[in-house]
């Protein structure tokens, strides 16, 4: 009886697994499958689940939808543009986060809860409640467009990258900043010298997400490059393609770049996994 539960059980959540893999990539399998599509064969009904010809109802690739891809200035300008973004947006987020979590990770002084929990509420705001606001600033201060969204991404990924390098910086011990002062270091020497090569796993892990997360951001792109098309991140390249066509929805093109901008976000996830899972882990037991 037991083993029959038990294997009952296993099937049970296999089943899951099944499941939930399918609606994981099954949205991903659609996208490649509806890029390698010609314009014929995007206007099949019922749609198919391969590239068939329209007529042989053979299979048949094709790649017209790359090709037109990369010869679509946009997308490569765009390409560029969301490279330096989200470097940047990386870059300062780290630099600043770190110098944040350390000081609320191991120094002392007051209300340091308090703006642990303030910096965290930052994250629960909707990014339109404040998307109006930080515009009409931009815009006042007369800023570049993508200086403007440098600044803007700042406020979603430097709180994270705060509570993240906080929480880690915490778990280290203590001993480590005593030696370090015993030694005659300043608070800025430990910090540099002996706490942040320990905390490369947590700063791994918020860089890459940073990146990911400046990366894929459409909303403040939209809206700051409306004047400055030239300054456009791909995510806005991607939903601006004009047909080669009057009138056309270009959605072979549209599933073509999607996919050629998701290839490189998986892998750089499937190669750093385990420093991801390691980063956001670290600090959650306590020796």
């Amino acid at each position: 009886m037991d083993r029959g539960r038990s294997l009952i059980g296993r099937l049970a959540f296999w089943v899951l697994v099944a499941l939930l893999l399918v609606n994981v990539l099954f949205p991903f399998y659609w996208a490649v499958n509806t890029s390698l599509k010609s314009e014929n064969q995007l206007m099949m009904t019922p749609a198919t689940f391969l590239p068939l010809n329209p007529v042989t109802k053979r299979l048949s690739i094709s790649w017209a939808n790359y090709l037109g891809v990369f010869a679509n200035r946009s997308f490569m300008r765009g390409i560029l543009n969301s490279v330096i973004v989200a470097s940047s947006v990386t870059l300062l987020a780290l630099a600043f986060g770190s110098f944040a979590a350390f000081a609320l990770g191991k120094l002392r002084f007051r209300a340091k809860r308090p703006v642990l929990y303030l910096i965290l509420s930052m994250t629960m705001f909707p990014q339109v409640s404040v998307l109006s606001g930080l515009y009409a600033v931009m815009r006042g201060l007369d800023i570049h467009a993508m200086l403007s969204m440098i600044l803007t991404y700042m406020l979603f990924t430097l709180p994270f990258t705060i509570w993240v390098m906080t929480t880690y910086f915490r778990a280290l011990p203590d001993s480590l900043l005593q030696a370090a002062n015993v030694d005659g270091a300043t608070p800025f020497q430990a910090f540099r010298l002996i706490l942040l090569p320990l905390a490369a796993p947590a700063a791994a892990t918020t860089g890459i997400l940073a990146f990911i997360a400046a990366w894929n951001e459409y909303l403040f792109a939209l809206t700051f490059t409306s004047v400055e098309q030239q300054s456009r991140t791909i995510p806005v390249a991607i939903a601006l393609f004009a047909g080669q066509v009057s009138r056309q929805e270009p959605f072979g093109e549209v599933m073509a770049a999607s996919v050629l901008v998701t290839i490189p976000l998986l892998v750089i996830v499937v190669i750093f996994q385990r420093r991801i899972i390691e980063g956001l882990t670290a600090g959650g037991v306590k020796e």
